[in-house]
């Protein structure tokens, strides 16, 4: 599968707040350096899948809409928001963050990730 390929079937599926099928895209040698409005986060495999688990407890149900996708060499840049329904409002959707991240896939799972993103 292209790589370009992969990133959109892992957006699309919603596989970044399922933890099960996070586990089929991401590399077990991942490394997701972040840099936010907050800071600056290091994740390895465990740490994205709690991460995941989180989102999946935290929120009602959300969503990503991709407004760009690129691919050069096997590497996938991605610029997207991130939309959520609060369980304590779950008839408003907002936005929790805008993100832009350059995945670099290896043995057809995400092995390196570049991640900035700014709160909505």
């Amino acid at each position: 599968m292209e790589a370009k390929e992969l990133v959109k079937e892992y957006y699309n599926s919603g596989a970044y707040r399922n933890v099960e099928a996070m586990k089929r895209f991401i590399h077990n040698d991942l490394v997701l350096q972040w840099h936010s409005s907050k800071g600056y986060l290091e994740l390895d495999k465990n740490d994205l899948l709690a991460l995941a688990q989180e989102l999946g407890k935290s929120y009602v149900s959300s969503r990503v809409a991709i407004s760009h996708i690129i691919e050069e060499e096997g590497n996938v840049c991605v610029r997207y928001t991130h939309y959520v329904h609060a369980f304590e409002n779950p008839d408003e959707e907002m936005v929790l963050a805008n993100f832009m991240i350059i995945w670099e896939v290896k043995d057809n799972q995400f092995y390196k990730g570049y991640l900035m993103s700014q709160l909505g």
